[in-house]
């Protein structure tokens, strides 16, 4: 479905209004939020198994990850719907963006253009913060425990969408 999602951003997006989608994105986002909040605040056990549910996440990952590089917001809704574990959680997001990420990479190259030689050389000068990250995310995430992990999750994409819906 994420899949699908990019392929709808590939044609949608190439001349979208960027701060308006990053606006609806947020709006979306929060509520959806609110929804996994009222979830936790029942301290619901149950795992959304309807259809709807994952083919509408997938799109809107999908859709997102190729506009605005914002799937992170949906992906984290979608695995804290589903009570992931946290080493599970991590370890899916990572292998899901890596052949999302490889897969809209043609449409970024060939048909959108915005991959260029002058941005990969931008992209190898921040190898190094990108491993400095990475290493930082170990510790950090190593020191979270598994209860708090979903919260601090959400409290992340919180912060997320209200700067999204905020950013001019």
């Amino acid at each position: 479905w994420m899949a699908i999602g990019i392929l709808l951003g590939v044609f949608v997006g190439k001349d979208m209004n960027e701060p308006l989608f990053r606006k609806i994105m947020a709006i979306i986002i929060l509520f959806t939020i609110v929804i996994v909040l009222i979830m936790e605040y029942r301290k619901s056990k149950e795992v959304p198994t309807h259809p709807l549910f994952t083919v509408s996440t997938g799109l809107a990952a999908g859709f997102t990850t190729m506009l605005g590089n914002l799937a992170g917001a949906f992906s984290n809704l979608y695995f804290l719907a589903k009570r992931l574990p946290k080493n599970d959680f991590i370890g899916t997001a990572a292998w899901i963006f890596l052949f999302m990420n490889l897969f809209k990479l043609p449409f970024q190259v060939f048909y959108w253009k915005n991959i260029t030689w002058d941005t990969f050389q931008t992209d190898l000068y921040l190898i190094p913060t990108l491993a400095l990250g990475f290493i930082s995310g170990v510790v950090i995430v190593g020191k979270i425990k598994e209860e708090g992990y979903r919260k601090f999750v959400i409290v992340l994409t919180l912060i997320g969408s209200v700067v999204m819906l905020l950013k001019r």
